[in-house]
């Protein structure tokens, strides 16, 4: 029970914490995946949900430090979570073709609106610091894209830049 005598709340120990088999992990809900948690309260497993990680499970550096921040005596193998995270989890997407699916109108939409985007608006925009980010966005994208491109390269050979 909650210390305020709310029944119904689940209070997470903030001593005591050294239980090996209490651990963090990656649940997916409907289409999203969560960090939860496991306690114990009044004899009973309750899940807590420190995280939602969205339709990947990508455990950025944000996350660490919202987790972190709102359940400080939670310990958690943030090495070992992303790892699994992205050889067990990320698994299903090598052959989900809806996600590739969703990407491809991702991109489509992303190409149409860069192309609609008039250069000289960029330039006459008065927040010098937003047409840098959008630059540095732009780069970033161009960079991630040349990787991609470069390794479907390796795997498909040379009859692929046709």
């Amino acid at each position: 029970m909650d210390p305020r005598g709310a029944p119904g709340r689940v209070q997470i120990p903030t001593r005591g914490w050294a239980c090996p088999n209490t651990m963090a992990f990656i649940r997916k809900r409907g289409e999203s995946y969560y960090l939860v948690h496991n306690v114990r309260q009044e004899g009973r497993v309750r899940q807590i949900h420190l995280a939602c990680l969205g339709r990947r499970p990508l455990i950025s550096d944000e996350v660490v430090r919202g987790v972190v921040s709102k359940h400080p005596f939670v310990r958690i193998d943030w090495k070992g979570l992303r790892d699994k995270a992205s050889r067990n989890v990320v698994q299903p997407f090598e052959q989900d073709s809806r996600y590739i699916r969703e990407l491809l109108v991702a991109i489509r939409n992303l190409h149409f609106d860069l192309a609609d985007l008039p250069s000289l608006s960029l330039e006459l925009t008065k927040d010098r610091e937003l047409s840098a980010q959008f630059i540095a966005g732009l780069k970033l994208l161009r960079g991630t894209l040349d990787v991609k491109l470069h390794s479907l390269r390796k795997v498909r050979g040379p009859a692929f830049d046709a």
